[in-house]
């Protein structure tokens, strides 16, 4: 069409101008006429000739060729006036703006990519010639997915100042459903046992809603392969789908498709010989292979050989080798021969390696957590690690990269790494609401990605009903080039347990610590740490689980004084993360095992572990289905004694669970041990007078309602991640739903049952549980919604609890913002 458009107007234009003078000509002067968009010196320079320079008809065409060329131009002419050389053009009219309407299976801005490439954008001239051609090209994309009645109609409407408005009009149709498929030739397959190997179906069952009976061209094409791998991955080298049909009835409503089979013998491996140059690495590639003889052929284990020995050169450098099997069949025994020939190439190197997308991070962070080095060989192992590693940290959402082969340089090639940033840290607030606690608030910041440089900050004022604090964090993820980090925080905080859902007592503690941290390899690490902590308690309430803790600290002139202790903690960290992504992970596992112990010359002296673990099970290829398996486990204790006084955990140190980050469905530090009062009878008297003191076995308790915690910790839970109803494909990485299933229990492994089990209880007490029992579990089940908001995480529960225990508080629905579970 462009061709034929040129042609015209190349002849009139020339016949013009011939018309106008019988020779050629030195130019005085250069006009062109009908500009109106482009300016002047912008249409000169695709003027070949110059003033002073002598035209010939030769040179009327390039002209002529060259302004057609700028696509600025709908009509060009040449003319003469006298020796001045006159050009008259007719300017393409400009998009003023481009509509879609009537499109549903296409999104508007699948469609704008492919106006795109055909040049047809907002604010660019319009070329009119190229609309018949789109409108065919989409009119096949309907075709391809079975919408045979479909029509597409562009519209130009003219506008003032040489403007056009473009609209595009889809009438759509309905998709002809597939109302049979034929499979002619199979004998060793039944056709129901090739029709479950397809993704198009027919007659599908009422409730069988996820079938696809529409017909899709693509999806066809897909099922013959998948058919053909079926019969070649058990032995059939021989078969082919000789033809395939696909009829319409009249009304463009109906499809019948019908295959052509066939199936042949099957054969077995007679031999396997891998020659080539194997780059010094035969005996290993040779044993890797799993090809073996005696077998049946199994066209996936050959492609699966093929792809291995490939991505095995790529390892030393090899990153385009030619690796083909070529197989040599012997009809008369049905057996063939594979001969893998491997062609390793050019050993290539990485020039130079790029980033893009990174708007806030600098490059020299991006560097850091690459393992592909600038002037190596190219390593698709280091690649594929350097991306997993880029994809873990916590401010990025989507990484990619590709190599870009160098004009003239058969050996070389640059690395395009190609990044989207998230919010690189949180808004870190909560809001909670309680029977005792009421209303809570919390704030904090917290910056993964302090000022671009990778290095975490966190600063965090806590005004909540149960705490008032403020801390300083400072991370260095790469202190040094070998990747140890160096931290450190500084924390003060004044504490209410009885707003906490714990026990009643206050308070002060204060903390500084550093900690340093080693890389043992890409995927472990360890930590290792020490702190000092002062700690003042006050306003406490007397329990039998806490006393033993007090007595040791209590003065017994002021036995209602506050009570002050110093400790030096060391801690040591194991840390193991194979997740694919350090935010909304879909695939892999994460383990973390820390211990610390307060050092001898401390005035309390316990230790405390804690094990976290999480394993991601994707249930379909794209993983938006994908299993959560997670479990926590915590336990400390006391060692040695004080001043004779054997040591305990201290009850501030005791684990708790309920709430959105250990046990959905209930709230928050509910579950677990309760602190517990003996309420002695004092004396009796005897009728004679006699006092006497009572006897223990009439005291009575009472439990408090709320939690003391305990030394012991077990959770678990199962959640399925599915897609996120009503949200896009692209925001998943943003936003998370899930169903889930929490388990989990609270203990103490110091408190004795048998001391208490016989007394009876207050009026206002609930029953009292064997808190040493590990078996007390809680569960809930319900719907999470996660949210990564410009403020931070955001998550949302619905729960309910499925086994509860005597004092346990049951919550249906919990908010938090600045944690995701």
């Amino acid at each position: 069409m462009k061709l034929r458009q040129f042609f015209c107007i190349s002849v009139l234009s020339l016949c013009a101008f011939i018309s106008h003078a019988n020779s050629d000509f030195v130019i005085d002067d250069i006009r062109i006429q009908g500009l109106q968009r482009v300016a002047l010196g912008a249409a000169l320079t695709y003027v070949p000739v110059q003033v002073g320079d002598k035209l010939s008809d030769f040179r009327v065409k390039q002209v002529i060729r060259s302004l057609y060329s700028s696509t600025h131009f709908e009509s060009i002419s040449v003319a003469r006036d006298g020796n001045t050389l006159v050009i008259k053009v007719t300017e393409r009219p400009t998009i003023s703006n481009i509509i879609f309407e009537g499109n549903d299976d296409i999104k508007d801005d699948q469609l704008q990519d492919s106006l795109n490439g055909s040049n047809i954008i907002v604010g660019e001239p319009l070329d009119k010639t190229v609309l018949n051609s789109i409108e065919n090209g989409l009119k096949d994309f309907y075709y391809s997915i079975g919408k045979y009645n479909a029509d597409v109609t562009a519209i130009v409407t003219p506008l003032p100042r040489n403007r056009v408005d473009l609209k595009v009009l889809f009438e759509e149709g309905d998709a002809a459903s597939i109302t049979q498929i034929n499979i002619v030739g199979n004998e060793i397959f039944s056709d129901q046992e090739l029709f479950d190997q397809m993704e198009l179906k027919f007659n599908r069952p009422w409730w069988d809603f996820m079938s696809e009976t529409r017909y899709q061209q693509q999806t066809l094409s897909g099922d013959m392969e998948t058919i053909t791998s079926y019969y070649m991955d058990r032995g059939y080298l021989r078969f082919a789908i000789d033809s395939t049909q696909v009829s319409m009835t009249p009304d463009k409503d109906a499809i019948y498709i019908t295959l052509n089979v066939s199936e042949g013998e099957q054969y077995n491996v007679s031999e396997v010989e891998v020659i080539g140059d194997l780059i010094g690495q035969d005996e290993i590639i040779k044993q890797l292979v799993p090809l073996r003889t005696d077998i049946l052929y199994n066209q996936a284990q050959v492609t699966y050989a093929e792809e291995f020995v490939s991505k095995y050169l790529g390892r030393f450098g090899y990153a385009y080798p030619t690796v083909t099997t070529i197989p040599e069949i012997n009809d008369e025994d049905n057996t063939v021969k594979l001969t893998l020939s491997v062609e390793p190439g050019k050993r290539i190197y990485v020039r130079r390696i790029n980033f893009a997308g990174n708007n806030v991070t600098a490059d020299d962070v991006l560097r850091q957590n690459v393992t592909q080095m600038e002037g190596a060989w190219l390593s698709n192992q280091s690649l594929e690690t350097s991306k997993i590693q880029l994809s873990r940290l916590t401010y990025m959402e989507e990484v990619e990269f590709d190599t870009i082969r160098l004009p003239g340089k058969e050996d070389q090639v640059d690395v395009n790494f190609s990044v989207k940033e998230q919010p690189a840290g949180s808004f870190n607030a909560g809001i909670g609401y309680g029977d005792r606690t009421k209303l809570s608030l919390q704030a904090g910041i917290q910056q993964d990605n302090f000022l671009g440089t990778g290095k975490r900050v966190g600063i965090s004022l806590n005004t909540v009903s149960y705490q008032q604090s403020v801390s300083v964090s400072y991370t260095d993820p790469y202190f040094t080039i070998d990747g140890i980090s160096l931290g450190g925080t500084l924390s003060y905080s004044e504490f209410d347990g009885g707003s906490f859902n714990v026990i009643n007592y206050n308070s002060k503690q204060f903390a500084v610590g550093a900690n340093l941290g080693y890389p043992i390899d890409a995927v472990n690490r360890i930590n290792f740490g020490l702190t000092y902590t002062n700690v003042e308690l006050f306003n406490r309430s007397s329990y039998e689980q806490t006393d033993r803790f007090y007595n040791q600290f209590i003065d017994p002139a002021n036995p209602d004084a506050a009570i002050k202790y110093d400790s030096v903690q060391a801690s040591v960290g194991w840390f193991r993360n194979t997740l694919n992504r350090g935010v909304f992970p879909s695939d892999g596992s994460s383990q973390r095992a820390s211990v610390s112990v307060t050092t001898p010359n401390s005035d309390v002296q316990y230790f405390k572990s804690t094990i976290d673990t999480k394993f991601y099970f994707p249930l379909t290829r794209n993983q938006r289905w994908t299993v959560l398996a997670r479990a926590r486990l915590g336990y400390g204790n006391g060692y040695g004694d004080v001043d004779g006084v054997e040591q305990m955990l201290p009850f501030t140190e005791n684990f708790t669970a309920g709430g959105s980050d250990t046990l959905r469905g209930f709230e928050n530090n509910t579950v677990g041990p309760r602190g517990i009062q003996r309420i002695s009878q004092g004396t009796i008297t005897t009728p004679d007078g006699t006092v006497i003191p009572g006897l223990p076995i009439n005291d009575t308790l009472f439990s408090s309602r709320r939690s003391l915690g305990g030394n012991a910790l077990a959770l678990a839970g199962l959640e399925l991640i599915v897609p996120t109803p009503f949200i896009e494909t692209e925001f998943d990485k943003s936003v998370r739903t899930s169903l889930f299933f929490d388990v989990g229990n609270v203990w103490d492994t110091e408190f004795d049952y048998d001391e208490f089990k016989d007394l009876s209880l207050s009026a206002t007490s609930d029953e009292l549980l064997d808190y040493s029992d590990w078996k007390l579990f809680r569960s809930s089940a319900g719907l999470s919604v996660q949210w990564i908001s410009p403020m931070g995480p955001m998550v949302f529960s619905f729960s309910k609890a499925v086994k509860q225990r005597a004092g346990d508080d049951a919550k249906f629905f919990t908010f938090n913002i600045g944690q995701t579970f």
